[in-house]
């Protein structure tokens, strides 16, 4: 692993992020939180891998019509087409129960995940932060996961947390009632630029990317888009932005948890 090292200023191509290792909960965190710097950096030749605890088998408002095993067997599908339109080849998925990560063996997966980060020896890993950017247990469950096993097998691994900025806290309030899944308090959070490690603006090609590896996971994306429609989606989620782990912005503050109904 050759690391390479940051500016002072927010790195703005995905390209100088070398070998790019991401840490996520469910399918479409992924693509939501990172699908512009994975097809960027797979755009400039760097290696990416993606990691996905859970086959977010719970996630719906209608389990009569989506039981846990149809929805995830669905998603799994979903979260292929998914990575393929973002040029992402290498997936390993963690098999673990959808809203159960809290509950599981934290030393057992800490060690697998550190076995993964040893075999792809990443530049770079990106993964939520302790707020878990939507409150979600699951997502803050990952981001401490993830946290521990980088620090026990490549502490100078350059670990990046996903955050929210004001201008998409901004773009995004107008719709709060039909896309409330900021459900903890203090979130979404507003980052200001100063503080940003990486500050992604999307061009239109990756984003078009973006949004289409988003529509590939239907069960989650068709009724956002009815809701708000995807101009706002494309608005929302035409920037990615993150935090170094080690900034004093992601500090020790206790934040509010929410798990999915059982």
């Amino acid at each position: 692993m050759s690391l390479i090292p940051f500016p002072h200023r927010p790195v703005t191509d995905a390209a100088h992020l070398g070998t790019v290792l991401g840490v996520w909960a469910h399918p479409d965190d992924e693509a939501f939180l990172s699908g512009g710097l994975m097809a960027a950096a797979r755009d400039a030749g760097r290696r990416v891998v993606c990691v996905t605890a859970t086959l977010g088998e719970r996630g719906t408002t209608d389990p009569r019509r989506w039981p846990p095993d149809r929805l995830g067997r669905v998603r799994r599908h979903e979260l292929d087409a998914s990575l393929a339109a973002l040029g992402v080849e290498e997936h390993h998925l963690l098999g673990i129960t959808d809203g159960t990560c809290a509950t599981q063996p934290r030393d057992a997966v800490v060690d697998r995940l550190a076995g993964i980060i040893d075999a792809v020896a990443p530049d770079t890993i990106v993964t939520f932060g302790p707020d878990g950017l939507t409150g979600h247990e699951d997502h803050q469950t990952v981001s401490a996961w993830t946290t521990a096993a980088c620090s026990a097998v490549a502490p100078d691994t350059r670990l990046l947390y996903a955050t929210t900025t004001e201008e998409f806290v901004e773009g995004w309030e107008p719709a709060r009632e039909a896309f409330d899944v900021f459900l903890a308090d203090g979130l979404p959070l507003r980052t200001p630029e100063s503080e940003l490690a990486v500050h992604l603006r999307l061009d239109s090609t990756v984003l078009d990317r973006k949004v289409v590896a988003l529509r590939a996971q239907a069960t989650q994306m068709a009724g956002l888009i009815a809701a708000v429609g995807e101009d706002r989606v494309r608005q929302w989620w035409s920037t990615e932005a993150f935090v170094s782990a080690d900034s004093t912005s992601t500090g020790a503050r206790p934040w509010g948890t929410w798990r999915v109904a059982a």
